[in-house]
């Protein structure tokens, strides 16, 4: 796997955020699905945690939310979703996420991360689809980014023209899960994070 320091740093920088708006995103949801404990929840906080200040949420556009946080020297604005569909049912897991996110002072604009909500098998890919298009992550515990950067510019314009994501990946335990994610929202959202974080 080669992935630039940077690029790594940003990764768990925003996906500290990401789990800080997960707490709006659960209220607005929780008369839908309440995360359980079970064994294949992930502990993905970690000394970046604490970082930042704390992010709020300043719409929403379909099923997309956008937030914003303002850390020590710069600014992240982000556009996050929760998957609508999770298969197997019955398979206990943590909640899952795929955020969209800019940070203008490290130069980085729509740097897309998926937080799966259970470990993922060491050694396997990440399969995204949207339609016909195919997307391969990869995955450092139980998060997934794509695995060619050049294509991510690509994939985020994938994204805006469909109508749904699904997200496929094996467990530590051997289970195939798969994750769906309505699109309905992301492009406006997308917009609203450009304007906030150009």
């Amino acid at each position: 796997m080669r992935m630039s320091r940077p690029f790594f740093r940003g990764f768990f920088a925003v996906l500290s955020l990401a789990f800080g708006a997960a707490l709006l995103c659960a209220g607005q949801a929780s008369s839908k699905t309440k995360p359980k404990a079970n064994s294949e929840q992930s502990d993905t906080g970690g000394p970046d945690a604490k970082k930042g200040g704390k992010p709020s949420q300043l719409a929403s556009y379909g099923d997309w939310g956008v937030f914003v946080a303002q850390g020590e020297k710069s600014k992240t604005c982000y556009a996050l979703a929760t998957p609508k569909e999770r298969v197997p049912s019955g398979l206990q897991r943590d909640p899952a996420y795929v955020f969209i996110a800019n940070r203008p002072g490290e130069n980085v604009r729509e740097e897309v991360s998926i937080i799966m909500g259970f470990p993922v098998k060491e050694g396997s890919s990440v399969r995204t689809e949207i339609g016909s298009s195919g997307f391969d992550f990869v995955a450092k515990g139980a998060n997934a980014w794509i695995k060619n950067q050049a294509e991510e510019p690509h994939f985020v314009e994938v994204l805006k023209k469909g109508a749904k994501l699904t997200v496929k990946a094996p467990s530590l335990k051997g289970h195939v899960t798969t994750d769906s994610y309505s699109l309905a929202g992301l492009a406006q959202a997308l917009d609203r994070v450009d304007k906030e974080c150009p």
